[in-house]
């Protein structure tokens, strides 16, 4: 890809990190945090739900340098994560950055990650009991701030104490999550307001080349995307200069 194109979609200054929902081994469709009825996702963008292709048609409609994984048995159940998955998806798109949310609650589960060298783990603040992961995994982790709706999710602390907080943080807005809500730009502006110096990310809501534009406008490093990615209303063919 040209050195204009990386330009025109906003790279480095704005990072739209593609998702990738895993459930049973399979990619799903994610809606609104109701995680028990996602299905299998149904995609233009490739054939089957497998991990592997599904990735692979997310950085062909969107060259992206990360990768966003939710493994949602991990998180819901405490499996630990779907390596298999994790593999195939690193397989089919070489070179590019994992972030992976598998439900990390342990120092020892996220420590082990790490060597496995797969990626790198997402701390989400609805598996926590305390602060304590949070901190010791300092900038090897990114942190997730998970609400749902008013309710935010894991202890108070880790939404409250800006200084706990690692150089890279997700405002993970659940119940945004497909609904084509458009981001919580109210919620966003708070947050940022009390990190300035935090990269802080948007997850949930975004339904375009607008939303980017939104975000970007307000001082968010960036935004993680699926729902329009899989409709086509965001593409390289539409995408903002976000420079």
């Amino acid at each position: 890809m040209s050195a204009s194109m990386d330009h025109r979609i906003g790279r480095p200054g704005f990072a739209v990190i593609p998702v990738l929902d895993l459930r049973g081994g399979r990619v799903v469709r994610a809606r609104r945090g109701e995680r028990s009825s996602y299905a299998p996702i149904e995609t233009p963008l490739a054939k089957g739900s497998a991990p592997g292709a599904v990735a692979r048609g997310l950085l062909d409609a969107w060259p992206a340098e990360i990768l966003y994984v939710a493994d949602l048995d991990a998180i819901m159940d405490g499996t630990g994560p779907d390596l298999d998955a994790l593999e195939a998806i690193a397989v089919a798109c070489p070179g590019t950055a994992l972030w992976v949310d598998a439900g990390f609650a342990d120092a020892a589960a996220a420590e082990a990650f790490l060597v496995s060298g797969l990626g790198r783990p997402v701390i989400g603040s609805e598996s926590q009991a305390d602060a304590g992961l949070v901190t010791r995994l300092a900038d090897r982790a990114v942190l997730s701030l998970d609400t749902r709706g008013a309710e935010r999710l894991g202890p108070p602390m880790l939404h409250d104490d800006p200084s706990l907080w690692p150089p890279e943080v997700i405002a993970m807005t659940l119940a945004r999550v497909g609904a084509g809500a458009g981001p919580d730009l109210a919620a966003l502006a708070v947050l940022r307001a009390r990190a300035p110096d935090r990269r802080l990310y948007a997850a949930g809501g975004v339904r375009g080349p607008d939303d980017l534009r939104a975000l970007h406008g307000a001082g968010i490093a960036g935004a993680l995307v699926a729902s329009a990615l899989h409709d086509g209303t965001l593409s390289r063919a539409t995408a903002p200069d976000l420079a």
